[in-house]
């Protein structure tokens, strides 16, 4: 079990979860709260992004290899789970949350597919183009609208807009952490937005990622359903995203991890508290 854990980078749920709780919370101000259904988008976040991930370490087993950076920690290639294990594992993963999604309603089912096509198909994007990291992006964006969903089984703009935020966020952060392999990607002909811009210009685009998600933020807070819990959460999560830019320089990359783990996962989960706290507290 520990070595799946690793494999998936269980921890990494961070990011997303807080987003798909807020999407939750939005939808029971206007629609039933029930608690097996909470259950159920816990558990659709848990099988996606399994999938996901053990999908991205089979399908990259050989570039992993390779790369000097993740042949001994990553579970494949350092020969702790074999690949045949980890394609039955995304299988199984598939199948949960296919089976998950019918127990929400029919409409998380007749979308499941879509969001598994994108998830699982991004691993194969830094193969062609350098929007891997808006591809990513996307993929962790589906959690607050699709627990919106889940509750509500109709669509609205206000989780849209929560999605559009994650989007840009993760894209952004993504960006950094994509720079400790600038020039073995380069060698392995692998997309990328730092092979593309180089560092430096890489950085810039991220900066203006994270700039974006902050005015989004912002005028997000604008709508009824948020008050003052909700500018606090906001205010800390922006500076995080503005304190992990001090952290990272075109020329010194010691930090990133600091950067995109701890910060980002920081970040989220405050700005979730907050944001849920504002909702239920109306």
């Amino acid at each position: 079990m520990r070595k799946y854990l690793s494999l998936i980078k269980f921890s990494h749920t961070i990011f997303a979860i807080p987003f798909a709780f807020i999407g939750f919370f939005l939808a029971t101000q206007n629609y039933a709260f029930e608690w097996v259904t909470l259950f159920y988008v816990v558990l659709c976040m848990i099988f996606a992004r399994s999938a996901a991930m053990a999908f991205n370490r089979y399908i990259d087993r050989d570039i992993d290899t390779a790369n000097p950076r993740t042949t001994k920690v990553r579970e494949i290639p350092n020969g702790s789970i074999k690949a045949k294990s980890a394609l039955i594992f995304v299988l199984l993963n598939c199948f949960l949350f296919i089976g998950t999604t019918y127990l929400i309603n029919s409409l998380c089912l007749a979308l499941s597919p879509i969001a598994l096509l994108i998830i699982l198909g991004y691993s194969y994007t830094k193969r062609f183009t350098s929007l891997c990291h808006l591809i990513l992006g996307l993929g962790l964006a589906l959690a607050p609208i699709g627990a919106y969903l889940a509750v509500s089984d109709t669509f609205d703009l206000l989780p849209v807009l929560f999605s559009v935020v994650v989007l840009f966020w993760v894209s952004g952060f993504d960006i950094i952490y994509s720079l400790q392999d600038e020039e073995f990607d380069k060698t392995q002909k692998l997309h990328s937005i730092p092979v593309l811009l180089g560092k430096k210009n890489a950085l810039n685009l991220a900066k203006l990622l994270h700039f974006v998600t902050i005015i989004l933020l912002s005028q997000i807070g604008n709508y009824p359903e948020f008050g003052k819990f909700y500018w606090i959460g906001f205010s800390i999560f922006s500076a995080l995203l503005i304190y992990q830019h001090t952290l990272v320089k075109h020329n010194d990359l010691s930090k990133v991890n600091l950067a995109f783990f701890t910060t980002n996962g920081i970040a989220s989960i405050i700005f979730g508290t907050f944001v849920i706290a504002d909702i239920l507290l109306k």
